[in-house]
Parts: C-alpha cells; sequence; structure tokens
C-alpha cells in the first residue's frame, strides 16, 4: 500500500429508493422495486465475495534496495488479483518494483513464481504472470467491471493481503467515485472507499457486489479514519492491453503543465468556458520548442475539443495527450490574449520516468541516473548526469562530507556522465587499493562545484 502514503448491481444504491431498512441481515426496498422487496445482504455479499476471492493472489516479492547507501535485499508483501486462466494477475507497480524474484499464493494453497508482463509507474499498474507447470489445472479468474457505473453510496469490498496475512476481505462504500489527488493524477482520477485498505493489500481488487473488478487498491492511511483509493477498472483496461502487449505504456510527451479554467486550490478562475490553461512548459520540452507560453488556453488538438473545468477534468487532457502519435506532428488551437492562433506540436516519447541505480561498495554510496521526470530539481543542473542516491551512515562517503542530490562531475581523472562512467572509476579505484586509497571528486551542489577527497581506506563492513 501506497500512504498518503460489467455493471454495478443496483440493489442497495438507487438513489431513489427513500427508505433502506436492515433487519437481522435482510434489506427492505420498500414500495419503490416490489421485486425487490426483501433481499439478504449477507447472500448478496457472500455471493460476490465467493466470485472473486479464490483470484486473489497473496505476492511475496524479493527486492533490491539502494536508498540506504549500499545495495540491500528487502523481502516486502503485496497483493494480486487472476484475470486470466493463463494465470495472468494485475497488482500495483509499486509492489512488483524493482523486484528479483516474485512468489505468489493461491487461494487453494498452492505457490508458484511469477514474472512481471509489464509495468507503469504513472499509472501505478503491473501486469505479472505464474509460471505454471503443464499439469496446474484451470485456475480461478475475476472479470473486470465498469468503474464508471459506480456511485457515491455503493457498497464494495477491498480483498487482499494486508500486514503480511494471506489474504482478507473488508467492505465498505464508495466515498468519491472522481477523486483527484494532486501529484498521483497524472493519467487517472481514483475510487475512494471506506473499505479498508492496510500495508499490503495494495494489488488487490475492489469489488462490488456482482463480483466484478472495479478498482485495483494502492493507497490508504495509516491514521485519521478508513480512507482508501483504488485504480479505477476504466484505467486498467487502457492500461493492461498496452503491458500485455508492449511491456510497457510508451507514453508520449509534450512538457505541457495544465491547469484547469476553475482552480479553486489556487484560488484562480479564468473567463472562459472551453479548453483548459497552459500553466507552464518543461524545459526542452516539444510544447516549448513549439512557442506553447503559460497562460495560452488551448482549445482543441488535432481537431478534437479539450476542456478542463475543474482539477477532476485534467486526467482525460493529460491521457488524450499521452495517446498522441509520436513523432508526429499535431496541431494545437489556442488562444492567446484574445487571439486565436495554431501552432504546431511534435510530441516525443516520454521514456524512462526514474533513473537507474548503482552499487559503489567500499565508497559506501550509491548513485543514480538524473531523470527529468523524478529529479527536475538536478536535471534543471545537468540535464544528463549521475548523482548521489544514497550515504551510509558510518561510512567513508559520509565521512568525506558527501551528499545526496550531489552531482557527480569528476571521480579522479574520469568525467562522469552515465553510471558506467562510475563503473569504470570505482573500478580503477578498488583495484589500486593497496597503493592508494584516496581519490577526488567534482561534485554539483546547489549549482556550486565543490571538490571533495575521498578516502576509503576503512573497510566500514568489516569494522
Amino acid at each position: 500500500m501506497k500512504t498518503l502514503s460489467g455493471l454495478t448491481t443496483p440493489l442497495f444504491f438507487l438513489a431513489a429508493i427513500a427508505t433502506i431498512a436492515v433487519f437481522d441481515g435482510n434489506v427492505c426496498l420498500g414500495n419503490a422495486h416490489p421485486e425487490l422487496a426483501t433481499l439478504d445482504f449477507r447472500k448478496v455479499v457472500a455471493d460476490a465475495k465467493d466470485k472473486v476471492f479464490p483470484a486473489v493472489v497473496y505476492v511475496k516479492v524479493l527486492k533490491e534496495s539502494h536508498e540506504s547507501g549500499k545495495k540491500i535485499s528487502t523481502e516486502e508483501a503485496g497483493s494480486g488479483v487472476l484475470i486470466s486462466t493463463g494465470g495472468e494477475f494485475l497488482t500495483n507497480w509499486h509492489v512488483v518494483d524493482k523486484a528479483i524474484d516474485v512468489r505468489c499464493l493461491l487461494f487453494d494453497g498452492r505457490s508458484f513464481d511469477a514474472e512481471i508482463i509489464g509495468s507503469d509507474k504513472d499509472t501505478d499498474l503491473a501486469l505479472a504472470k505464474l509460471k505454471l507447470p503443464a499439469d496446474a489445472g484451470k485456475l480461478p479468474l475475476a472479470g473486470l467491471g465498469d468503474s464508471t457505473a459506480l456511485k457515491e453510496g455503493d457498497f464494495v469490498m477491498a480483498m487482499g493481503a494486508p500486514w503480511g496475512m494471506s489474504r482478507s476481505v473488508s467492505i465498505g462504500i464508495v466515498s468519491c467515485t472522481r477523486r483527484y489527488l494532486p501529484g498521483n493524477s497524472e493519467y487517472s482520477l481514483w475510487l475512494q472507499t471506506d473499505a479498508a485498505i492496510s500495508p499490503g493489500n495494495s494489488g488487490g481488487p475492489l469489488v462490488n457486489t456482482a463480483g466484478q473488478i472495479v478498482g485495483i487498491n494502492t493507497r490508504g492511511v495509516m491514521y485519521g479514519g478508513d480512507v482508501g483509493f483504488a485504480i479505477p477498472s476504466e484505467t486498467i483496461r487502457n492500461v493492461v492491453a498496452q503491458l500485455r502487449k508492449n511491456g510497457k505504456m510508451n507514453w508520449s510527451w509534450t512538457g505541457l503543465q495544465l491547469q484547469p479554467l476553475k482552480d479553486f486550490d489556487r484560488n484562480v478562475y479564468f473567463d472562459a468556458t472551453e479548453g483548459v490553461i497552459v500553466s507552464e512548459t518543461d524545459q526542452d520540452s516539444p510544447a516549448r520548442s513549439a512557442g506553447i507560453l503559460a497562460r495560452d488556453r488551448i482549445v482543441s488538438v488535432n481537431g478534437k475539443s479539450l476542456t478542463a473545468t475543474t482539477a477532476e477534468d485534467l486526467p482525460a487532457v493529460q491521457v488524450y495527450l499521452g495517446l498522441l502519435t509520436k513523432d508526429n506532428p499535431a496541431e494545437v488551437k489556442l488562444v492567446r490574449d484574445g487571439k486565436v492562433m495554431t501552432v504546431t506540436i511534435t510530441p516525443r516519447a516520454k521514456g524512462e520516468v526514474e533513473g537507474k541505480e548503482l552499487d559503489c561498495p567500499r565508497w559506501d554510496m550509491t548513485v543514480k541516473t538524473i531523470n527529468k521526470f523524478e529529479n527536475k530539481d538536478l536535471h534543471y543542473f545537468r540535464k544528463r548526469g549521475v548523482f548521489i542516491f544514497g550515504v551510509k551512515y558510518p561510512g567513508n562517503a559520509s565521512s568525506a562530507g558527501l551528499r545526496e542530490k550531489d552531482i557527480l562531475l569528476k571521480i579522479g581523472r574520469n568525467k562522469i556522465e552515465t553510471l558506467q562512467d562510475v563503473k569504470r572509476a570505482h573500478k580503477e579505484a578498488l583495484d589500486k587499493i593497496d597503493r592508494e586509497h584516496k581519490v577526488l571528486v567534482s561534485v554539483l551542489r546547489n549549482g556550486l562545484m565543490r571538490q571533495i577527497v575521498l578516502d576509503f581506506a576503512r573497510d566500514y563492513e568489516k569494522d
């Protein structure tokens, strides 16, 4: 779980029903729908649970982590849900990110290793597949429902493996069907629910009373009440097909930062009823090359009208832009200072959205490549390069005064632009450690260059 941190069966959710009473598990729907006069709530929930619960997968992942200044292996638990008889299951990107081994426990007690078919950090979704023997037999699976049919107040169940327990189910309602989470809603809105979503529930299904997956449980809070968030099936459908085909989403990138016409959070309201506002354009981006400016109001792209009245409308606009054909000019109609004009923008492949990592033993630090999406502050100073990702305490790097987010310029005589450059410098230094155990490191810190002597004579792993 990350913390902040079909059709839906209408039996209990019809807004027109004036009175709902529950007596000993029976739900009375009054005279509005006599054919549904008395229904056993427990049976409906049990039937829906029985359709999906056998398809829930308990996922154990062995990961490599570099945050602490050295490469370490950690074991984490999460959830998944089977969606094909061939053993494909959905989970979260953050459940399997940096995984070197994935093991899964099924409802019937059998366990299998799994491989990652594809993943997408931007939507926090991943598609994996069990490594099944020929005699595995038929597996249970669950089908995707229609998250757009949900309404606030509809009952849902969150299934998964919270707190490392193999599986459980909790029940609640949909609190909000279109929740916008700043910083986490580039391509998708969220389903908010009060069904308990705890650590370990990530990747498990959010299920409606028809026994269909309407979301993938992803985020929750550790305190302040039961507030959880799930990725809606509307988003899942768009992503899974691409993950199955390409192993990734292949988003297109324009570099447009957008703002709704009625921006409540910033207390800014634009005098228009159509379009979306450009709040800024990224450095070296297609949008900036096209001459698009902040406060331009985009009204259409390739003839398709685009409007974001509120923040909840932004993800749909971003999805449209993200699916534009790469390296193919697109016609953008916009309004600037009251004048209508047309410009041409050529989207590029978004590419990797996080850098690669490397451990530097004996130096007691880890490094990572600068990525324009993950490290915008560092990318401002260095478009292509490597920075110190983690520093071990105590250790040689920390004793020398090297810090996290220092951008590496030179190590000894070696200019540093790639991880391969760091590997080479690291090997050269350790190859002659018997004769020399110091190296001069040039770094860029907050835009200022510093030269630091790294003495790696001491072996902190043995001390």
